[in-house]
């Protein structure tokens, strides 16, 4: 992006700000200030702890070598105010200049009055004559002494770090001692916890424009503890992470480096960086996720997906016989209980890469026969894709290779297969038009067969850097725009649900996102993935409607996939276990089971049934894991998560992940609720009362592998019906769709579901519903909304409908599809 040769200069503007000694500038926020040193590099300092938090300088890899800040022999400062879509605040401009043969490195911070967080970018301005190549920019470069001070000493430091995707790695959370090879390395966001003073910092990526944000934090023992050797903030190209991943068994000219051209005058910037420091880990988790929502307009409003996916009933097995049996089955016996989704996972299709080529030994009749069986019994049409990956018996492979990513020298990129070297897979070049026609064609095709629920997976995998048709572009804006393309094609009424991706990437084009681990028919499965759907409780409803993967609660095994399959069935605690972590996510509610199996036992149909359960996943809302960041070592993980769902009622749930009988005490005021003899306390699973509480704290005995869920009614609080209000047109004509809303209007008073009545003998649920009348006439509109404590509310509105449906054929007004 080039810079105005008069902004600049603007910039150049000496500061006004008052700085202490040693320092050039100085500007302060709501909760934080910025100071920036005499050497060029800046400090974050909190009042209450008494040395810098983080002191630290910027660089860049320019032409292949490092270029930092404290080479520069001039610091100018300018400061001044600003407005942007999160409020007002001061911003301070460093400009590093006067370095000979190098780009001048000009460095933004912003502070807001109303806002307890900042944000830094850097923009390498090309000041040069020639044009320069950049690899990389370093908002955040520390070393050396004290790198981060959080007011506690650093062996008390807990790691939070996220992910390339939701698995790759597995998240963990960590001690600062156990990080893996001294290092602890996050991409996107970055959360650091001292648990003796309460104090963490924040760091997380506010834009995924171009580059990846990528944190390294190093350590090492010192004397008996733990030091931090030194932290960075890199915006960079995907390798460094892919060299791991879907390139690891890739030769190194396929593992290409991202290096982008700045032509004189021009400029490159890094991501934008929110930081922040605080005593409420949670509060900074949060805010983040909704500022980023926030930044690029996330869907978030798409009412909770509830139903059923074959991955890990079948894996690559279900056939066209077994797929009609179970939309049967679900309709019958699921459905009544708002199971209306039904997906269907990866092996219907000839091959990745070619998704409207049903395999027909698997489906004869292929996959547009399915989707009418499904919407004939009342549910919701979903299919697996990989939208970017192509394996070589694809059409694409075989006849278009031209529009596959390659390197610099005209070859393939190559990342892995399939499974156990069957079918190698390259990536789609998304800026290639007849890679971006295939999309179209391709998501078309599916939205044309009824398909209004489509996940997205492998696309970390083929988020790799390379020689793109249109050139310099980076791999995650090839994503981005292949992503777009997929939106248009399947319009606004079509649920995509990113699976594996980087995870802030597609925040704004898709509705649903994955954020833990795959689960599986193992409590193993179920204990991994729960750090995930923990630590990105705050992703639900602000990035996106969290997919925290199926559930899978019956007696069935799959020996064939043992990773996730299980050789051994659940127990009855493991099938609970497994079906309470879905619900504390707040997002999607999917079945993974093979639905007669799942049917054999009626305890277990139990489960899937329970009406506190379904609730927690229709009301959105994620529990908060109240340990997150200071679960018990025993626990080794978080494990308490607690869901206020209104004044009136709250969901206690209490996992054991260890292999042994916990005894636990959980004091209700640490929890910000009243003391137990105030709620009237009943068990989810057994819909019975308990339990053992003393005045202030409920103890618990808990087996091994197993959850505890709790009801808590607040007894003074008498039940309230929802609030919500209706939109709807006043009037319209007989045989025009008319659009019908409804919302809620209070968090204290929630809305589980809206069931309307539009007064010519037709009925329909849900938030947004569609609606054409026949005739002309006056209609009322009759909409009920029920709310968590089973209290209903409801509203009418009036419909003024006039006119006739045209009967008369008037060839003129035919037209073909491509003509609308």
């Amino acid at each position: 992006m080039a810079l105005g040769s008069q902004a600049y200069a603007n910039m150049q503007e000496p500061s006004t700000d008052h700085s202490g000694p040693g320092e050039l500038a100085a500007i302060q926020g709501k909760e934080l200030s910025v100071r920036i040193n005499a050497d060029g590099s800046y400090s974050i300092v909190r009042p209450g702890i008494p040395d810098p938090v983080l002191r630290s300088g910027v660089e860049a890899d320019v032409d292949g070598r490092v270029v930092q800040s404290s080479a520069y022999p001039q610091h100018k400062t300018a400061r001044s105010d600003f407005h942007d879509e999160f409020g007002s605040g001061t911003q301070l401009t460093v400009t590093h200049t006067s370095l000979a043969g190098a780009p001048d490195l000009l460095c933004t911070f912003k502070l807001y009055h109303d806002q307890a967080w900042g944000e830094i970018e850097v923009k390498v301005v090309n000041t040069t004559t020639q044009t320069i190549t950049v690899q990389a920019i370093r908002t955040l470069h520390a070393e050396g002494g004290s790198v981060i001070n959080l007011n506690g000493p650093t062996s008390a430091d807990r790691i939070l770090s996220d992910s390339y995707s939701e698995d790759r790695p597995q998240l963990a959370i960590r001690d600062l001692a156990d990080g893996p090879h001294g290092m602890h390395r996050a991409v996107q966001s970055q959360l650091i916890f001292n648990r003796d003073s309460g104090q963490s910092l924040f760091l997380g990526a506010l834009t995924s424009n171009q580059l990846l944000t990528i944190f390294h934090l190093k350590e090492q023992p010192a004397g008996g503890s733990t030091k931090i050797l030194s932290y960075e903030a890199v915006a960079t190209g995907t390798t460094e992470i892919m060299k791991g991943e879907s390139l690891k068994q890739s030769p190194a000219s396929e593992q290409v480096n991202l290096s982008l051209p700045v032509h004189s005058g021009d400029s490159l910037s890094s991501e934008r960086l929110m930081f922040s420091v605080g005593s409420d880990y949670h509060a900074q988790l949060e805010q983040y996720g909704r500022a980023a929502g926030l930044l690029h307009k996330a869907r978030v409003n798409t009412p909770t997906p509830i139903g059923w996916w074959s991955w890990t009933a079948y894996y690559f097995g279900l056939n066209q016989g077994a797929a009609v049996t179970t939309a049967q089955w679900l309709s019958e016996n699921l459905k009544p209980s708002g199971y209306i989704y039904y997906q269907i996972d990866e092996g219907y299709q000839y091959a990745r890469g070619e998704y409207t080529t049903p395999d027909v030994n698997l489906f004869p009749r292929g996959l547009e026969y399915i989707g009418g069986e499904v919407r004939r019994n009342g549910l919701i049409f979903g299919l697996w894709t990989a939208p970017f990956e192509v394996s070589d018996r694809a059409s694409v492979y075989q006849n278009h290779k031209d529009w596959l990513l390659h390197n610099a020298a005209g070859e393939l990129i190559h990342i892995g297969y399939v499974t156990d070297h069957n079918d190698p897979l390259y990536v789609l070049d998304t800026t290639n038009p007849g890679a971006q026609n295939y999309l179209k064609q391709t998501y078309s095709t599916l939205h044309d067969w009824g398909v209004r629920f489509i996940k997205m997976d492998f696309m970390d995998d083929t988020a790799v850097e390379g020689a793109y048709y249109r050139p310099n572009t980076t791999a995650l804006e090839a994503q981005r725009i292949g992503l777009e393309i997929i939106r248009s094609a399947v319009g606004e009424d079509t649920v995509l649900d990113k699976d594996g991706s980087p995870m802030l990437n597609p925040v704004g084009i898709v509705d649903a996102g994955r954020i833990s681990q795959d689960t599986g028919h193992t409590f193993d499965a179920s204990r991994d993935a729960a750090s995930g759907i923990a630590a990105r409780y705050y992703m639900n409803r602000n990035f996106f409607v969290a997919d925290p993967d199926a559930f899978t609660v019956s007696s069935q095994t799959v020996d064939d996939h043992s990773w996730h399959g299980g050789r051994h069935p659940l127990t009855h605690d493991e099938a609970k276990v497994s079906i309470a972590l879905a619900a504390v996510s707040g997002g999607m509610f999917e079945l993974g089971d093979d639905l007669p199996t799942l049917g054999s036992s009626p305890e277990r149909l139990a489960l899937v049934k329970n009406a506190d359960l379904i609730n927690m996943a229709r009301l959105g809302h994620s529990s908060l894991p109240v340990d997150l960041l200071t679960y018990e070592q025993a626990d080794k993980q978080p494990s308490v998560f607690l869901l206020k769902e209104d004044k009136r009622q709250s969901i206690l749930t209490i996992f054991n992940w260890t292999e042994e009988e916990r005894t636990r005490s959980i004091d209700f005021k640490v929890l910000g609720l009243k003391e137990p003899g105030a709620y009237q306390i009943t068990e989810v699973f057994d819909d019975k009362p308990c339990c053992d509480a003393s005045s202030e704290k409920m103890n618990l005995v808990e087996p091994p592998h197993s959850v505890r869920m709790y009801k808590l009614i607040d007894k003074a609080v008498a039940p309230a019906p929802p609030a919500f209000e209706v939109h709807a047109v006043a009037s319209a004509k007989a045989g025009e769709t008319i659009n019908f809303s409804a919302e809620g209007t209070s968090a204290d008073q929630p809305v589980l579901t809206y069931h309307w009545d539009f007064g010519d003998g037709v009925t329909l649920d849900g938030m947004k519903v569609q609606h054409t009348y026949t005739k002309s006439g006056a209609y009322s509109v009759h909409v009920t909304a029920m709310g968590i404590d089973a209290v209903a509310n409801s509203k009418t509105v009036s419909v003024s409908v006039s006119g006739t449906i045209p009967t008369r054929f008037v060839p003129a007004n035919k037209k073909r599809p491509s003509e609308q």
